[in-house]
Parts: structure tokens; C-alpha cells; sequence
């Protein structure tokens, strides 16, 4: 048997890349609790016990447990969930509706994805008003500070999440000994706050405030952001050195919560509260603390922009998005990826949320909305899954989830006059435009019709005996064989043009990262051939070098282009997508003044 055993280095990695976000939650959680709450002993217990069981049944029930053991290659999020019950349901309206929750799910999470780096950075360059001298500081300066904060994040991304992941790694193990060590010198001071650690408090706390508390709940949400980024980022390191590096990164986040409860009873002070804590135990540290959580923020951006590179990068190979240039950036995992064009939508949409809430208060009453209606998009899809699948056990736990979630979703629901508006604006977008995608790839699957290999080769054949021959070779890139693009067929039957020698190429990209592999069948038929390139989704190909080892050399490259022409909304904005979307020809080394696209023009 092979050693199971995880690396330390690969959880100090996961404590870099995923955890990021959840781990900073302490910075603005209690604060954003406390201003629907008086600070008495009752309420303080209440909320204390609320966070912790909160973290322990979303965090290590719904996504450590029962997500993590849904993976599909490796990766997670709800783009697998929909992949996983794909292949469990037949076709036909459950299908559908899977579709259209993954859909919204993805929406979600994309608006999430966008307003926790704005809290997070914000929460924490804020801290600087604590700071003798600098507590006169401006808004506009602490915004203009976080959004440099936030563009030198986004300018990191291209080296890649392995190199980000060593350089944060060990910055959020000394974040998760400080927040730790912090909260039990707190707790010294108020020792009773241990017994918030039972679920009593919690219960007793929503039966006595019955439809209040779920004011408090859309606070108590905060705690477990970063969950779905969490799953989502699973195919960056695996299973395991999540699983391990949450069995640290719990006790930190408790043991900081219990501190600020306890600094909190002793005190009475509501806001800013972990630097406000900081500062108590010891003003010098104040300011190394600071610095230490702007790091700490910006990992848990991190976490975020990697889990949004996985979700898109899955939505493409499910051809839900677009096709977009992705670089590979590790030779281990396939799924270590940056994607240009996400990456400064992101930050455009991060510095317009940043400055149009202006601080972190704000943003916390319209933050979680995303968060919780991600999380129960998450639990339905899994208790279909494991009903499908007929575990009984999880299948009553991920049902049970899916009630708690539901209530945390109501909850989150009351903060839309407060801001929460924005996220369903911000997920509002994503939504119409995968809507417009998806819907225009049918219509024109539909209008354009595949030709069957069996139905073009002798076409091909007829045409290629009457019709006169340009001398040399010319090139057309298919995608399947055994279905041919409509262009080809436009090119030989519509405008009757034929070489003298004809290849068709086919390009397949393979889960290793290394390594070429091409076939070439000189016989499909008199005049055509069969060229198949099989790459690692590392290598950058070049097709003309790789022809002319077969002593093939092409005169021109034919590949095809839709034009979409309609005068309805839905179909324009598909002919805007397909328009800005690079044509896959473009990710390859090809000779430019070789290349000829090949337009049809669509009506829709």
C-alpha cells in the first residue's frame, strides 16, 4: 500500500489557498452581530454559540463530510454536483431543472465572489483608525489604500495559484497562531465564555427570539463564507489537505470568537472589535497585527479568485460560459489555472463595490445573500444526489442541511432594503448572460446542423473527381470527426472550393500536462486526410511544425465563424458574446496569414 499520508506543505498550501476567506470572517463577524444586538451576557453567549455550531455543521457537515466526497476529476463546486446528477437522472424535466439551479448557484457564487474581496480588504485596512495618529484618516483614503490593496492582488494572479499558495501559506499559519493565541489571553479574562461552546445557548437564543433572531442570522452568516470557494477550490490541492488543514484552522476561528465574546462582556466595545481586543492586550502588537490582516485579506480574496478561475474553467468544459484563454500554471494539477478575462472583470466589479457601500459596515448588512443561497443550492443538489445514489445516511443529513440553509437564506432575505439588492444585481448578470449563452448554443446547434461523416464522404468524393483544384494543401479544424463543422461542408458544396489535398485536423486535449501524440490517416478518402493531435494541457502546440514532421506543408488554414443576425434582445446579446469570444484558433501556434475564417451568417 502507498503512503496516505498528506504532506505538511500541502496544508500549510491549503491554509494559503482555501481557507483564506473563512479565516478572516473574525475581522468583521461579531461587529456586524452586534448591531442588531445589546451586549448582555444572554446575547453574547447566544451569538458565540450560534457562530461555532454554525462553523461546525455548514463547514465540516455540509462541505468537509458530505461535498467533499462529490468530486469529479478531482474538482468541486456546483458545476460537478450538476456533472455527478447528469449522469444519475434520465433526461427530460428533472434534468432541466438541475440545469437551471446550477445556473443560478453559479450566479451566486460569482456574486459573492466579488463582494468578499471588497469586505475583506476593507474590514481590515479600516483597522488603521485604531492606530494612534491615524485616526482622523479619511474614507476616501482608507478606500483609495484598500483599492490598491486589491489591484496589486489581481496583478499577482498570473503567476499562478501553486506560487500564490507558497507565498500565503505560511503567512496564514502565523494569521491562525495570532487569532488563536489572541483569543484564549481574551478568554482568561472572561473564562465563562466556555460554556457558549454548548449548543443550549444557541437553541435557547432562537426559541426566545423566535422571528427576530433571524435578523441575527443574517449576521451569524458571515462566519461561513468561504465555504463554497472552499469546495470549489478542492481541485487545487485535493480532498485531503483540506480535510487537515480545517481540523486547525477551526479551533483558531472558535478560540478568536470566544475571545471577543469575552472582551465584549468585559468591555462593552461593539465595533472594530477584534482590533479593539488587539489593542487591549497589548497596544504595541496593534499595529504588526494590522499589517499581519491586511495579508491575511488578501488571501482570503485569494481563495475566492481561485474558486471563481475553477467554476468558469468548469463552465467551459461543460460549455456553459464561453471559451476563454486559460494558462496552465501547474505540471500536477490541470485545475491550477488563470484566466485573463476574469481576472480584471473581477477587480473591475470588486473597485465598483468597494466604492459605491465606502466601508465594511456597509457592506456586511448586503453581504451573505449569495453566500446562503449558494450553500442551499448546494444542499438540494446533494440530497438528490445521495437519495439517487441510496445512502440513507447522508441523504438525511444533507436534507436536514438543506432546512438550516433555507433559514439562513430567509434571513439573509431581510437585508435587501439594506444593500442585499446589489448581490442579486451582481449575480443578476452572470445569470443573463449564461441564460443568453446556453440558449443561443442550442438555437444554433439547431440552424446549423453537424454533417455525418458517413453523409459527407461521399459528397466529398463526388466533388472531388468534378470539381477543378487549387494546387497545395489546405487545412480545416473539426472538433469531432464523426461530426463535422457546417462550414466544412459550406466551403466544399456551397462555394466549391477544393485543394488538390485536404486535412482535416482535430486537436484533443489530454488530463496529463505533458506530452504530443498525432495520428495521421492518409486514407479517409481520395484527396482528404485525417490529422489528430493529442496534447498535455500544458504543452503550446504548434500544428504547422507538427504537420511538416509528416511532410504535410499548408497553403491555408481554413476554421469557422457565426454571425448572428436577429432583431431579438436575447439573440443580439448571444452575437455579442460569440463576437468578443477569441475563436479556439487563436490559442494555438498558427501562421496569421494563413489563417481564413470561414463566416455564416445565422438569422435567429
Amino acid at each position: 500500500m502507498g503512503d496516505t499520508r498528506t504532506p505538511s506543505s500541502k496544508i500549510i498550501k491549503s491554509l494559503g489557498l482555501v481557507f483564506g476567506d473563512i479565516g478572516t470572517s473574525p475581522i468583521y463577524t461579531v461587529g456586524a452581530i452586534l448591531l442588531f444586538l445589546m451586549p448582555t451576557v444572554r446575547n453574547i453567549f447566544g451569538l458565540l454559540s450560534l457562530v461555532t455550531w454554525t462553523l461546525l455543521v455548514i463547514i465540516t457537515l455540509q462541505y468537509i463530510w458530505l461535498a467533499m466526497t462529490l468530486s469529479d476529476k478531482g474538482e468541486g463546486g456546483t458545476i460537478v454536483l450538476k456533472t455527478i446528477l447528469d449522469s444519475l437522472l434520465k433526461p427530460g424535466i428533472a434534468v432541466s431543472v438541475v440545469s437551471v439551479l446550477t445556473i443560478i448557484g453559479i450566479a451566486l457564487f460569482i456574486g459573492d465572489g466579488v463582494i468578499t474581496p471588497a469586505i475583506s480588504i476593507l474590514s481590515a485596512v479600516e483597522g488603521i483608525l485604531l492606530i494612534p495618529g491615524f485616526e482622523e484618516t479619511s474614507q476616501m483614503g482608507i478606500l483609495l489604500l484598500a483599492a490598491l490593496i486589491a489591484i496589486g492582488l489581481f496583478l499577482f494572479q498570473r503567476r499562478g495559484t501553486d506560487r500564490v499558495a507558497w507565498a500565503f501559506g505560511p503567512v496564514m499559519v502565523v494569521w491562525f497562531a495570532a487569532l488563536a493565541v489572541t483569543g484564549i489571553i481574551s478568554i482568561i479574562g472572561a473564562p465563562q465564555v466556555l460554556w457558549a461552546l454548548s449548543p443550549v445557548y444557541a437553541v435557547t437564543f432562537l426559541l426566545e427570539n423566535g422571528w427576530a433572531s433571524l435578523i441575527v442570522m443574517s449576521a451569524v452568516i458571515l462566519c461561513v463564507t468561504g465555504g463554497e470557494a472552499l469546495y470549489a477550490d478542492m481541485g487545487h490541492l485535493g480532498r485531503d489537505p483540506i480535510k487537515k488543514g480545517w481540523i486547525v484552522v477551526f479551533p483558531a476561528l472558535v478560540l478568536s470568537y470566544l475571545g471577543q465574546g469575552a472582551y465584549v462582556l468585559q468591555t462593552g466595545t461593539t465595533h472594530n472589535v477584534l482590533f479593539a481586543m488587539i489593542n487591549n492586550i497589548c497596544p504595541l502588537i496593534l499595529v504588526p497585527f494590522l499589517i499581519l490582516s491586511i495579508c491575511a485579506t488578501v488571501i482570503a480574496s485569494q481563495a475566492m479568485i481561485s474558486g471563481m478561475f475553477s467554476i468558469v474553467y468548469q463552465g467551459m468544459t461543460t460549455r456553459i460560459f464561453p471559451k476563454m484563454k486559460i494558462d496552465y500554471t501547474s505540471p500536477e494539477l490541470r485545475s491550477q489555472i488563470y484566466i485573463d478575462a476574469v481576472n480584471w472583470m473581477m477587480l473591475v466589479a470588486v473597485l465598483v463595490v468597494m466604492f459605491e457601500f465606502r466601508s465594511s459596515e456597509n457592506l456586511a448588512s448586503a453581504y451573505g445573500l449569495a453566500v446562503s443561497g449558494s450553500m442551499l443550492i448546494s444542499a438540494v443538489m446533494m440530497t438528490i444526489i445521495f437519495f439517487l445514489m441510496r445512502d440513507p445516511i447522508k441523504f438525511c443529513c444533507a436534507g436536514a442541511l438543506i432546512v438550516l440553509d433555507f433559514f439562513f437564506f430567509l434571513a439573509t432575505l431581510m437585508k435587501i432594503p439594506h444593500g442585499a439588492y446589489f448581490s442579486f444585481i451582481l449575480a443578476a448578470i452572470p445569470l443573463i448572460l449564461t441564460i443568453a449563452y446556453i440558449r443561443g448554443q442550442d438555437r444554433l446547434h439547431e440552424l446549423l446542423q453537424p454533417i455525418r461523416l458517413e453523409e459527407f464522404l461521399p459528397r466529398f468524393e463526388q466533388g472531388y473527381a468534378s470539381l477543378n483544384k487549387i494546387k497545395g494543401t489546405a487545412l480545416y479544424f473539426i472538433s469531432d470527426i464523426h461530426s463535422l463543422s457546417p462550414y466544412v461542408g459550406q466551403i466544399f458544396f456551397q462555394n466549391e472550393i477544393m485543394y488538390e489535398n485536404n486535412v482535416l485536423v482535430s486537436i484533443r486535449i489530454t488530463e496529463k500536462p505533458f506530452g504530443v501524440e498525432t495520428h495521421l490517416d492518409p486514407n479517409l478518402a481520395t484527396g482528404l486526410q485525417l490529422f489528430t493531435v493529442e496534447t498535455g494541457y500544458m504543452e503550446v502546440i504548434d500544428i504547422v511544425a507538427l504537420l511538416e514532421s509528416r511532410g504535410i506543408s499548408e497553403k491555408t488554414i481554413f476554421y469557422g465563424i457565426e454571425t448572428i443576425v436577429s432583431d431579438q434582445f436575447i439573440w443580439k446579446l448571444y452575437g455579442i458574446i460569440k463576437k468578443v469570444s477569441p475563436p479556439f484558433v487563436q490559442f494555438y501556434t498558427l501562421p496569421a496569414e494563413k489563417m481564413h475564417g470561414v463566416v455564416t451568417r445565422v438569422v435567429m
